[in-house]
């Protein structure tokens, strides 16, 4: 049974890698071909066939490109060229699409800001990109607009999909530019080593940083995915997620345009039309995360729940907690996990759906995939590095940081950010001999014997606890695991006279939900300095716009009970229950006259 396994595998990596490979092949930094030249190539061939589809519309290629023309007319008319920016904010809709593609035809920098920002991360967004125009949807114009004296120098406002007195109606300039055409000329010299995108990272940490994205990189991301998958003219993507980001914004789209294939979105995802939109629009391939299959675990039986086309998913996030309960109730045919940052150059996938991985490199290609794990020091949130000052690469099974060397090739370039102070703290020099440089992810991850990648936790999230590394990751899927949770936040806080962080929980409970028997259920699932020191019941996680959970704010509050107005409850180690903590308890606490 194992060498008919071990060949199964290898065939599946080799054939899939390969054929990934196959559509990168033409995609190099000189190359004047972009993705504004596959598509006009795709609507010159097939202009009725169906670009987008979004709620009642369905918006062709030839009909998508028109509004690209027209987008990049409006453009060229108000003097915006080559290599200037403009900002783009607006809510899913196949406009958001064309108004990229259009800027593109200029060879303009686009400057994808995140809806859900507000005030001062939304004017730091759209300062940092020194943008002079902002497309701007009529839905998000008074979020601007209160952000907009904080901006030195704001842009110009042109906002689509109803008109407002504060702002130039982009529709009604649009709808005057009745014969678009526009002029291969106009974006001459471009090429894919130019700018195409500035994408911010999510900024649960600090201000958003804006990442540099070139035409090449937007390619690299949109064949790759569709590599891995396989897609072609005929798949229909369905992509929920929010079109600001890499994943929902170049990874979803590119799956079907680079092909002549469609593309399906929605505003925001919807757990309890999901399967419906699935029965209605037919896609063959879904783009997850992992927390949006949680989601769909949770929530009551669909008719339409394995009444689908879906033939794939990919994606990133899917814990192994869920992952074959997933795949079994919703009858999925293929999962396809990867591993990947919006800047980074570490790029992993799992061709062959092994339950957990993020992704394979297997020994034979160690030398074509420059990604390492190396030691890591929790405390001090660095390498660890040997007695000639070099970084020391993790044993299979050690949990280390996950990083990829940078060089000048198109496979492992780092593009940075637009301030070189952020670009520089991602660089980790002198990793295994004296000038090299490797990206650092700021992940912790662990490999196993056969090349698959495992996510561990995000640097900072794991902690130390009586001297053992907590991942808290691992706790909340150990958590989740338990009936009655339907979530959990896990994370670590400084309690007065103890080294490390206490672990504490934020949980999403069913009601009649018994908190005090938990400890009792996780005995067997976690041992003893892993469990939860305190929970804290909520109704609801916050996360961000591409649902990742934010832990800042909560590990700040911490566990004092005149702070915060939910039931927090503290771990009786000896009798293994939890039970309310209260304000004298608390104190007790602080003052380290009760032991925890």
């Amino acid at each position: 049974m194992v060498f008919p396994t071990v060949v199964l595998r290898e065939t599946t990596y080799i054939a899939s890698l390969g054929r990934e490979l196959w559509r990168l092949r033409d995609v190099r930094p000189e190359s004047p071909v972009t993705i504004v030249d596959i598509f006009e190539a795709h609507a010159g061939r097939a202009p009725e066939s169906p670009a987008i589809l979004c709620g009642d519309d369905v918006v062709s290629y030839g009909a998508l490109n028109a509004l690209a023309e027209r987008y990049a007319c409006w453009a060229r008319g108000v003097g915006i060229g080559r290599g200037q920016c403009v900002a783009l904010l607006m809510d899913n809709r196949p406009e958001y699409i064309a108004a990229w593609l259009g800027l593109f035809k200029l060879g303009v920098v686009v400057a994808l800001i995140n809806t859900n920002l507000r005030g001062a991360a939304l004017a730091h967004s759209i300062a940092v990109c020194a943008a002079r125009h902002l497309v701007l949807g009529r839905e998000l114009a008074a979020e601007y607009l209160n952000a907009r004296d904080l901006i030195a120098v704001p842009p110009e406002a042109w906002v689509t999909g109803g008109s407002h007195p504060d702002c130039i109606d982009l529709d009604e300039v649009l709808n005057t530019i009745l014969s678009p055409s526009t002029d291969p000329a106009w974006r001459a010299g471009l090429t894919c080593a130019d700018l195409a995108f500035y994408i911010f990272t999510s900024g649960t940490t600090g201000p958003p940083k804006a990442a540099n994205i070139s035409h090449f990189r937007t390619l690299f991301m949109m064949h790759g995915f569709g590599g891995a998958i396989g897609t072609h003219a005929s798949d229909r993507i369905y992509d929920v997620l929010p079109l600001y980001h890499s994943a929902g914004g170049i990874c979803g789209p590119g799956m079907a345009l680079t092909v002549g294939g469609s593309l399906v979105i929605r505003r925001k995802f919807s757990v309890h039309e999901f399967w419906d939109d699935c029965a209605r629009y037919r896609p063959t391939v879904f783009q997850y995360i992992g927390e949006l299959c949680r989601y769909l675990l949770n929530a009551s039986p669909s008719a339409h729940e394995r009444d689908h086309s879906l033939s794939a998913i990919i994606g990133n996030g899917l814990r192994p907690d869920i992952w074959e309960t997933f795949q079994s109730r919703f009858a999925i045919p293929r999962i396809i996990e990867f591993y990947g940052a919006t800047e980074g150059n570490v790029v992993l996938l799992n061709y062959d759906g092994k339950v957990g991985a993020v992704g394979r490199i297997p020994w034979y290609a160690r030398g074509f995939f420059q990604t390492r794990i190396v030691r890591h020091d929790i405390e001090t949130e660095e390498p660890v590095r040997n007695g000639d000052g070099f970084c020391m690469e993790c044993a299979d099974g050690e949990v280390g940081e996950a990083i990829g060397r940078i060089t000048s090739e198109a496979k492992t370039r780092f593009e940075g950010y637009t301030r070189e102070s952020d670009t520089e703290k991602k660089i980790l020099r002198h990793v295994f001999r004296r000038g090299d440089t490797w990206f650092r992810t700021g992940d912790l991850m662990k490999r196993d014997r056969h090349g698959y990648f495992y996510f561990v936790d995000r640097i900072g999230d794991t902690f130390r606890w009586k001297g053992e590394n907590v991942a808290t990751s691992e706790v909340a899927e150990a958590l989740q695991s338990i009936t009655g949770i339907a979530e959990a936040n896990v994370y670590g806080v400084k309690v007065p006279g103890y080294e490390g962080r206490a672990g504490m929980a934020a949980l999403v409970v069913a009601p009649g939900f018994d908190v005090a028997l938990l400890a009792e259920r996780l005995k067997g699932n976690l041992p003893d300095y892993a469990r939860p020191i305190f929970l804290r019941l909520i109704s609801q996680i916050e996360t961000t716009g591409t649902f990742k959970q934010r832990k800042v704010d909560l590990v700040k509050e911490g566990f004092d009970p005149a702070q915060i107005k939910a039931p927090l409850y503290k771990l009786d180690s000896r009798a293994l229950r939890y039970e309310i903590l209260t304000a004298r308890e608390y104190e007790s606490i602080i003052s380290g006259c009760l032991k925890i």
